[in-house]
């Protein structure tokens, strides 16, 4: 099911969260929910879910507004919240039959639900245990258990891989990826390489507002702006070098990053590219270019360059 999010706004107080924001995510993809602390993600989230109510604006699921109730959207979604509500007295097995109860699912189909759910998340150990009794690791696996139960076409997922060591981190991303084959998933982390593993397109909010969104190569050529080439050259000297790339029409600049190895960093012309241009002087002047790697902008510094304060 699709999901439009339509001029949403949310305000606390004199605070506001959400500040007309308008997007959509499609079936089938996942979408990569960024922004620092206090951005206004977990807000969104909880609005898109039902979780809390909407002061501005709409949402539709599958063309249908989530304002009204005669709707019942809340079923095709789970919600795998940021602090991860779970009744610690209870048994794993004992919990996700009554979260399959709550959801709807049919007495006799909420063993084999379970049962799924269990072998899904990786908690064949520890089915029999209280979840108080859990690590933190595997208390989100049963998060994501109960967020999965019902099938939904919707997965909201706030923060799902934190406290998961690095082989439970990727097999939830692949577990991640898999149901985005087929669901709506909306995905908020901190983490992002994570986002790079597992999200088709990335969507940066800042104090309320939509800064960015796209795909990670679309937004790292936004942030880019002139190509930037590393490049090794041997067999020529370094100040020869470096003056005959400066004169090429595509270059804009040329420094050092190592001298006594020939290695250097060119900047072309806005528009341009001096891959060519460089072989072509490599040949030319009979130099062995031993290396030629465009740099990109790493996400990182997408992300930092638009929310820092």
């Amino acid at each position: 099911m699709d999901i439009q999010i339509e001029k949403l706004t949310k305000t606390y107080g004199p605070q506001t969260a959400v500040n007309d924001i308008s997007f959509d995510v499609k079936t089938g993809e996942v979408l990569g929910f960024l922004g620092p602390n206090g951005a206004g993600k977990s807000t969104t989230m909880k609005m898109i879910t039902g979780y809390i109510g909407i002061e501005k604006g709409d949402i539709h699921i599958g063309s249908k507004s989530i304002i009204d109730p005669s709707n019942d959207l809340k079923k095709h979604i789970g919600y795998l919240p940021e602090n991860n509500p779970l009744y610690l007295d209870m048994p794993v097995i004992d919990y996700l039959e009554f979260c399959g109860s709550l959801q709807g699912i049919d007495k006799s189909n909420i063993n084999k639900r379970v049962r799924e759910m269990v072998g899904i998340c990786g908690l064949n150990r520890e089915k029999h245990k209280k979840i108080g009794e859990l690590s933190k690791g595997y208390r989100q696996r049963v998060g994501l258990a109960q967020a999965m139960i019902h099938d939904p076409e919707i997965l909201v997922l706030d923060e799902p891989t934190t406290g998961l060591d690095p082989n439970q981190i990727i097999e939830i991303r692949k577990l991640i990826r898999d149901l985005g084959k087929e669901k709506t998933v909306i995905l908020s982390t901190h983490i992002l390489p994570e986002v790079e593993a597992t999200c088709d397109r990335i969507l940066i909010i800042n104090r309320g507002k939509i800064v960015a969104n796209g795909t990670p190569e679309t937004l790292r050529k936004q942030a880019q702006g002139n190509e930037v080439l590393k490049l090794r050259i041997e067999d020529g000297e370094a100040d020869v070098i470096l003056k005959s790339l400066k004169e090429l029409d595509s270059v804009q600049s040329v420094e050092y990053v190592q001298q006594n190895q020939n290695l250097f960093e060119v900047q072309s012309l806005a528009e341009q590219t001096s891959k060519r241009n460089i072989f072509n002087l490599c040949v030319q002047k009979k130099w062995v270019l031993t290396e030629l790697t465009p740099l990109e902008t790493k996400l990182e510094d997408i992300f930092r360059n638009l929310t820092i304060n």
